[in-house]
């Protein structure tokens, strides 16, 4: 049983993410500023080892006081603007919370009791890859959004604290409770279901996907597995799952039969992310993920005759 400090917890991810830590007996430790007035952990409110600090990660007078008053075993930094739009829309906050926030934590991960860091980064970081040729941990990092860069300048803060594994996400999907319509699996699904069509620009361009709940399982197996994984970066997305934007719709329309999508044949994506990633090096520590692209397509049509609105967005 570990005492986890979870910033962002509020979130996308984190929603998902501290039902399974509490699940596991562990203590969580909330940290967030709830900016998208979400109540997505109201489930998790009975259970006695929550503790909900409603704040900022910039907050230097918080973060102390919350290295003082508790003896923490982990910390998860999840606290994010997440994703090219939202930073380019506010870059002044997404730079002081995506980097500021994370610094500004790590300082007072040195000199406390040493807790273990998981960071989840972004594999955007990759940019624009070589075609064929798979981006492994050790590719140049080469990130053309700001949203990137502000993540791997993270990324670099906390492997030099050390104690730190760094999981570099690829695109996430998949419901959860703090759900988010601007992921493109989820936006495309989303648009399947009640547009019917997209149009896709530039749609060759080819990423990688992870369901959310893997990402969940593999912060539990991060930690299980710390003292043979620290120190180190690991790529987390589905190794069958090197798809390009066209190749998803055509996975979304086997199970939306009157779903359309066609090439704009002018303009251009300002998304110029495009390449493929290994994810062997996480297989080799024994993760495997549990949800395919095809489950989690099933689960988002299941959610969208619940969800109608555009809420959910980050912008």
């Amino acid at each position: 049983m570990a005492k986890i400090l979870v910033t962002g917890a509020a979130g996308y991810i984190g929603s998902i993410l501290v039902p399974m830590l509490l699940r596991e007996s562990h203590e969580v430790v909330v940290l967030d500023n709830f900016m998208y007035r979400q109540n997505s952990l109201l489930d998790c409110c009975n259970d006695k080892r929550l503790v909900i600090i409603r704040g900022d990660t910039r907050d230097e007078k918080l973060v102390d006081k919350i290295f003082r008053d508790y003896p923490l075993d982990y910390v998860f930094p999840l606290a994010a603007i997440v994703g090219a739009p939202a930073c380019d829309k506010d870059p002044i906050s997404s730079t002081t919370t995506n980097v500021g926030g994370v610094m500004e934590v790590s300082q007072r991960w040195i000199g406390a009791r040493t807790p273990r860091i998981i960071f989840p980064n972004t594999n955007s970081g990759y940019g624009i890859g070589q075609e064929g040729v798979y981006c492994t941990e050790d590719s140049p990092l080469n990130p053309i959004s700001l949203y990137g860069r502000q993540k791997v300048e993270a990324e670099k803060s906390v492997l030099e604290i050390g104690n730190t594994i760094v999981l570099r996400l690829a695109t996430v999907f998949g419901v959860s409770p703090r759900m988010r319509l601007d992921l493109l699996v989820n936006d495309f699904v989303h648009r399947a279901m009640n547009d019917h069509y997209v149009v896709l620009f530039e749609p060759h361009f080819k990423r990688n996907y992870i369901h959310v709940r893997d990402v969940a399982r593999a912060f539990i197996h991060c930690m299980e597995n710390f003292d043979t994984m620290k120190n180190q970066v690991y790529n987390l997305g589905l190794s069958d799952a090197n798809l390009s934007k066209w190749e998803l719709c055509e996975e979304i329309q086997k199970q939306v039969p009157n779903f359309y999508f066609i090439e704009a044949k002018i303009g251009e994506d300002p998304d110029k992310r495009n390449y493929i990633v290994s994810n062997a090096k996480i297989e080799a520590t024994g993760f495997r993920p549990r949800f395919s692209l095809q489950d989690g397509i099933a689960e988002l049509i299941r959610g969208y005759r619940i969800i109608r609105k555009s809420e959910f967005s980050n912008l």
